[in-house]
Order: C-alpha cells, then structure tokens, then sequence
C-alpha cells in the first residue's frame, strides 16, 4: 500500500445520572445538581474518546482495557485512560487526524462548556482545536435521556499512519 494507512474507531455509552457526584464531561466539571455514576469519574465523554481510539486500532473496548474489578481505575480520572490509549496508538505508530463527537443529554444545557470540553480534549490528545469536534442533542424527551436518568455519548475517531 501507498501513503498512510487510516482507520476509523467509533464508541458509543450511556451512564446513569446519580445525586452526589461532580458532573465531568470531557475533563470539564460542569455545574449540575447531579453526576454520573461509574466505577471512574464516569466521564461519558472522555470514555467514548478513549474507546473509540481502542477501536481504531481493534483493541478492545474500555471495560477490557480498564476493568473496573481492579482497583486502580476506581475514581480514576477519564483523562488518565484517554491518554493510556493515546499511549497505545502512538506505540502502533499512529496519530489522530480529528475526532468527532456527540453527547445526548435533556435538561443541562451545555454550550457554555462545548468551547472548553474541545479545548482540553484538543490538549489531552495533542490536536489542534480544528481537529476536535463535540456536539450536543436531547431526545426529545424519549427514554432515560429524555426523562432525565442519563447522559449517553458517541464518538469517532479518524486515525492515520505516521509516516
């Protein structure tokens, strides 16, 4: 083969908004009377990232690579798994070319913090801003997004060989 080799990695997950946990999105603590609830800080956003780069390079998925019976991923920071598998894709000689992502939640309005999420996911994965995209839809209303119980994510990811 010619050039770079390019690979596509895609992630989608849900958790369910619990009281009493910070709300972290995208390595942002966004003001909220509720959180997420995970064996992590349950940051959807950054879960979707980091697997979505597993996937690209047919690792595996989050649960695999970070399971939540071993106690070091117990609270453990987002940002910290997102950069073990950044870890992984440079090790396999790969580079991000931009990452797309999409969080669905009903009540919290995030277009304060979309701006900041990219900025510091650009900065966890070492892109430009141009490079990151994150947006954000309800449901309308429908099923446990809708009704307020979660906050669900996807994301893709478009990987290119370093040459």
């Amino acid at each position: 083969m010619f050039g770079r080799e390019f690979k596509i990695g895609h992630s989608f997950d849900i958790h369910e908004l619990v009281r009493n946990r910070p709300l972290y999105l995208g390595g942002i603590e966004i003001p909220a009377n509720y959180g997420l609830l995970g064996h992590s800080d349950a940051d959807v956003l950054l879960h979707v990232v980091c697997e979505a780069i597993l996937g690209a390079l047919a690792k595996g998925d989050l649960g695999t690579n970070f399971p939540d019976y071993l106690p070091q991923y117990k609270n453990i920071r987002s940002e910290k798994l997102v950069k073990e598998a950044l870890n992984k894709l440079v090790e396999e000689g790969y580079e991000i070319a931009n990452l797309d992502a999409l969080l669905y939640l009903e009540s919290t309005k995030l277009e304060p913090y979309i701006f900041n999420m990219r900025e510091n996911i650009a900065k966890i994965l070492g892109l430009t801003l141009n490079k990151v995209s994150i947006k954000a839809t309800t449901t309308e209303k429908i099923g446990p997004i809708g009704e307020d119980r979660a906050i669900a994510a996807e994301a893709v990811v478009l990987i290119k060989e370093i040459i």
